[in-house]
C-alpha cells in the first residue's frame, strides 16, 4: 500500500473519530451514542470501500461519485436537525433512501447490461441503507426516551 493511501486512511479515521465525538457528545442516552456510532461507521465503510475498490465497477468509475450525495444528505440533514434526535432520525432515513437510490440512478445514467455484478451492487447498497435505517431508528428511540424523561420530570 502506498504511503498516500496510509495517510488518507489515517486522515479519514481521524476526521470520522472526531465527528463521532462531536455528535455523540450531544446525546446523553446510549441509544443516541450508538446511533451516532452506526452512522459514523457507515460513513467510514462507505468512503473507505469506495476509495479502495469502488462499489460500482472499479474505484476509477465516475459513477462512484454518486455516493457523495449520500454523505451530503446525511451531513446537511444533521446540520438542519441541529443534532437533535428526532431530526437526526429523519436525516438518517433520508440518507438511507439516497443510498438505496444510487445504483438505480447509475443504472439510468450508464444503462449497463444487467449482470450478477449489478445485482451485487444493489444488495451492497441495500445493506448500507439498512445501516442508515438502523441509525435512524436508534436516533428516534433516543428522542422518544428524552420525551418520556421530560414528561416524567414535568
Amino acid at each position: 500500500m502506498a504511503i498516500s493511501h496510509v495517510v488518507m486512511a489515517g486522515v479519514l479515521l481521524l476526521v470520522l473519530g472526531l465527528l463521532y465525538l462531536l455528535v455523540a457528545s450531544r446525546g446523553r442516552s446510549g441509544a443516541y451514542k450508538l446511533a451516532a456510532g452506526v452512522a459514523v461507521a457507515a460513513s467510514l465503510l462507505l468512503v473507505w470501500g469506495n476509495l479502495a475498490v469502488g462499489f460500482i465497477g472499479s474505484e476509477d468509475n465516475p459513477m462512484n461519485l454518486l455516493y457523495g450525495a449520500v454523505l451530503a444528505v446525511g451531513f446537511v440533514g444533521a446540520v438542519l436537525a441541529k443534532l437533535q434526535p428526532q431530526g437526526m432520525a429523519k436525516a438518517m432515513f433520508a440518507t438511507a433512501l439516497t443510498q438505496f437510490a444510487v445504483p438505480f440512478v447509475a443504472l439510468l445514467i450508464k444503462q449497463p447490461e444487467l449482470t450478477m455484478g449489478v445485482l451485487w451492487v444493489i444488495v451492497l447498497n441495500t445493506v448500507f441503507a439498512g445501516l442508515w435505517v438502523a441509525a435512524g431508528f436508534l436516533f428516534r428511540r433516543a428522542g422518544l426516551a428524552g420525551a418520556d424523561l421530560g414528561r416524567q420530570v414535568a
